[in-house]
């Protein structure tokens, strides 16, 4: 699957003060993102405060994204739950026109063990129709997908094409990477690993600093993937300080600060979220008036 290799961006969710979504700065950012190199886009992930929209406003979201991306860059749709037979039942029953592949999330909150995770995805995996990218974050499921799942569930289904590795553990990463089929990908979800994690052989990065900084970043990773090491490790010393930043007070509150000081959308964000303080806030400006000035 050559349309994922390379950076892909976990798109947000702009909001107006008034906490409606932002469509025209939704646009805005869609195509700042293209004209700044990325290889594709999620839509509706973690970063997307996909949990506090409402079914309506999700489709809005899809629609907007597609109509500005005017079939340019491939699409991945966050298509994933705690509840295994509801996510079936989305994937039955949603229209997937446009997408070339969906993203989903290892059950959350539920903490099932590596035989529940592997049959959660077997489900999957037999009712989409589209190819799909697994999603291991820690952080926020509760539990870790192991490289042994990871590597049955590659072997098993043909249309488990990758894994969006986010635990943060490169030698977790690595394990997979050394083991799995030939055309399985594996792509960073952690923004300060992405180039150690390309230099060992994975195929890119689902990216949030590389929305903020997509030129700078997806760069980086192609650099990497051409095994220009010097170069590219320049150019994740010159974003390393942004990523502490960006995820120094949560998810997708940084991301927006950023947008902010590019002038794309508000830093606004939905409850339980709440904005960077004001220490951050100004430290991420300066950030982005030294970089893209």
């Amino acid at each position: 699957m050559q349309s994922f290799i390379g950076t892909g961006v976990a798109l947000v969710t702009p909001f107006k003060k008034d906490f409606s979504v932002d469509v025209e700065a939704l646009k805005k950012i869609v195509n700042y993102v293209i004209d700044g190199g990325v290889e594709y886009l999620v839509v509706l992930g973690t970063t997307a405060e996909s949990a506090t929209l409402t079914a309506d406003e999700k489709e809005l979201v899809i629609t907007t994204i597609k109509e500005a991306n005017n079939g340019r860059l491939p699409l991945v749709l966050g298509v994933g739950g705690n509840n295994t037979m509801k996510v079936v039942e989305e994937l039955k029953t949603r229209d997937f026109s446009g997408f070339s592949a969906i993203l989903s999330v290892s059950p959350y909150y539920n903490k099932p063990t590596q035989e529940g995770i592997y049959q959660h995805f077997k489900m999957v995996a037999e009712n989409s129709p589209l190819p799909v990218i697994l999603y291991n974050v820690p952080g926020r499921t509760a539990s870790n997908m192991l490289p042994s799942t990871v590597l049955r569930l590659a072997n098993d289904f043909k249309n488990v094409i990758g894994i969006k590795e986010a635990a943060g553990d490169i030698v977790q990463a690595m394990k997979i990477i050394e083991n799995k089929p030939n055309d399985f990908l594996v792509i960073s979800g952690d923004d300060m690993v992405t180039l150690p994690m390309v230099l060992a052989g994975g195929a890119g990065v689902i990216s949030v600093i590389g929305e903020g900084f997509p030129k700078e970043f997806s760069e980086m990773v192609r650099l990497g993937l051409q095994r220009k090491v010097d170069e590219a490790y320049k150019l994740h010393y010159l974003l390393a300080d942004s990523i502490d930043m960006i995820f120094e007070q949560g998810n997708p509150g940084g991301i927006k600060e950023v947008f902010k000081s590019l002038g794309l959308s508000e830093n606004t964000v939905r409850l339980p979220l709440v904005n960077v303080n004001e220490d951050l806030a100004k430290r991420l400006d300066a950030f982005v008036k030294k970089v893209v000035n």
